[in-house]
């Protein structure tokens, strides 16, 4: 050989992710008389050099008989001194490799390019049959490859391929011919009264009337991993009529129809048309408790001790008591209700009452009233006090987003205790489903002491028939309670989403706000000290705020 051959090579071939500019490195030097080694300590907190990243220098290079103990010496002193480690050869030149990796779903490949070492950069051509090797052969990126040929990138994972993803289709969907959000507003008279007589909440339909059809789903979209491998695509799913009392399908199976003459109602995702049952006075001991599937009218009074349940609205045209009114729509009292501390109402969708007093009340959307007193409230949407009192005052009230009253409170102080922000329902939902978890993570617990227990006098061969059984039958309780938490948890994540969107309401006073109401809205809170005077009370950001009135 003529003169010395000399080559510098870092450790960098291994981890090369991860190397640092402190991390040790090595030489390897082609002399006439043979193979020398170099190797330097690192600086600081640097990776050292391993006697594997010699070796694989080695390897890649072709060099033959190296000695392991000379290799492992210098290694282990890093005192820069070249060491000979193996006889003279001749220097082999070594073109740039590539390797080839896709991800586990065949989406995407990537490729990692290694330094030339004394020869050339791959070719195109090289680069694609590589691909080819390791079954990448769709959505090759042709720029990127151009790139890397002139702009080489060693040591890195470059994404060189990419599939195309599969695309579902849309499901089909239900078109409704009614309106299914209807907003139900009493008349304002001109001297400020509420008539309720004039609700106008009753949407008729007539036999064979059409009250919703479908719309067909739309089909997937196929996708191509880079592997050439066809990606299925779900179509979108059917809609389902949402059938439900005193409607049917229509010959094509596109539509639903009126059955009979009625109201129509959306509950629950189901459209029924509901007919009237009609109680010509009260509801006494004439006529002992109503249960029907339709609306019910009451034109008399519902006397203390009874119960009124309707899947669809129901009307009282006189006095509420002592009673019970459950229905799966509205309900609507012309009057009012004197609750004597046990009445009970409980809706489906508003309620519109003129009074309440010392009741229990309970409505899914919104509370509409001319005066609220002693009672406790439950709100999802808005209560809306209006008329010439507008006023709540006393007990509690709890409302999914917005207050609005003349006067809340009173002059004598009375506690009145309000909460908006929060879906009511949500929040004991959300109690129920923390109780509920608590419990089953017990029995987990218990049904896993069983299995250790069982699995101990299994292994010491003591487990009897009977046992045995028990054995399955705990490591099934197991898995169906965990999975039964999983799922709870879900559902746990998805509430407490919601209530942190929705912890924002607003209270509404056109009149006076007095000492004596508790405000809170979302997880703020606002003790009244002092009369405030046509305002809105809201919250920004940890505080409840008082600004001016907005209509």
């Amino acid at each position: 050989m003529k003169g010395d051959l000399h080559i510098t090579m870092l450790n960098n071939d291994r981890n090369a992710e991860n190397r640092n500019v402190n991390d040790g490195f090595f030489n390897i030097d082609f002399k006439e008389d043979g193979v020398y080694l170099a190797v330097y300590p690192p600086v600081g907190k640097g990776r050292k050099v391993e006697t594997r990243d010699v070796q694989d220098k080695l390897n890649r290079k072709m060099v033959k008989n190296y000695s392991r103990d000379m290799i492992d010496m210098a290694v282990l002193k890093m005192d820069k001194n070249s060491v000979r480690i193996a006889g003279p050869q001749e220097e082999i030149k070594v073109n740039t490799s590539a390797s080839v990796i896709t991800s586990p779903d065949k989406m995407k490949a990537f490729i990692t390019l290694t330094p030339p070492e004394g020869g050339r950069m791959l070719t195109a051509e090289e680069i694609l049959n590589e691909l080819n090797k390791n079954s990448v052969i769709y959505g090759i990126n042709k720029t990127m490859l151009d790139s890397l040929i002139v702009y080489p990138v060693y040591n890195e994972m470059v994404c060189i391929a990419e599939g195309t993803p599969s695309a579902n289709g849309q499901n089909g969907k239900v078109e409704f011919t009614f309106d299914i959000s209807k907003e139900r507003k009493p008349t304002i008279l001109e001297d400020g009264r509420v008539d309720y007589k004039e609700m106008n909440l009753i949407e008729s339909v007539r036999k064979g009337q059409v009250l919703c059809t479908l719309t067909p789903p739309l089909a997937g979209t196929k996708g191509k991993s880079v592997c050439g491998i066809d990606l299925p695509a779900l179509d979108g799913k059917p809609a389902v009529l949402p059938r439900g009392r005193n409607v049917e399908a229509s010959e094509d199976g596109q539509a639903l129809l009126a059955s009979i003459d009625g109201q129509v109602n959306y509950i629950d995702g189901k459209v029924n048309v509901f007919s009237n049952y009609e109680v010509p006075a009260d509801v006494d001991t004439s006529t002992g408790n109503v249960y029907f599937v339709g609306n019910v009218i009451v034109r008399g009074n519902v006397l203390s001790g009874f119960a009124v349940e309707a899947g669809g609205n129901v009307e009282v045209w006189g006095v509420v008591e002592g009673a019970v009114i459950k229905a799966g729509g509205d309900i609507i009292l012309r009057r009012g209700m004197q609750g004597l501390g046990k009445g009970v109402l409980i809706s489906g969708g508003d309620i519109i009452a003129r009074y309440i007093e010392h009741s229990n009340i309970e409505a899914k959307n919104d509370i509409k009233s001319e005066a609220i007193m002693h009672s406790n409230v439950k709100c999802g949407n808005k209560l809306e006090l209006s008329g010439k009192k507008g006023l709540l005052v006393g007990g509690t009230c709890k409302v999914g987003k917005e207050i609005s009253a003349k006067v809340i409170g009173s002059h004598m102080a009375t506690v009145t205790d309000i909460e908006v922000g929060v879906d009511p329902s949500l929040r004991e939902r959300y109690k129920a489903l923390k109780e509920e978890i608590a419990g089953i993570e017990n029995d987990v617990r218990k049904a896993e002491q069983a299995i250790t227990i069982l699995k101990k006098l299994e292994m010491m061969g003591q487990l009897s028939p009977e046992k045995q059984e028990m054995l399955a039958k705990s490591v099934r309780t197991k898995v169906f309670l965990t999975n039964k938490v999983g799922e709870l948890k879900e559902e746990m994540t998805v509430i407490e989403s919601k209530l942190q969107q929705d912890a924002y309401g607003k209270i509404r006073a056109f009149n006076f706000v007095y000492p004596g109401t508790k405000v809170a809205i979302g997880t703020c809170m606002m003790f009244v000290k002092e009369n405030l005077q046509y305002c809105t009370l809201y919250r920004d950001g940890a505080d409840v705020r008082v600004g001016p009135i907005d209509r």
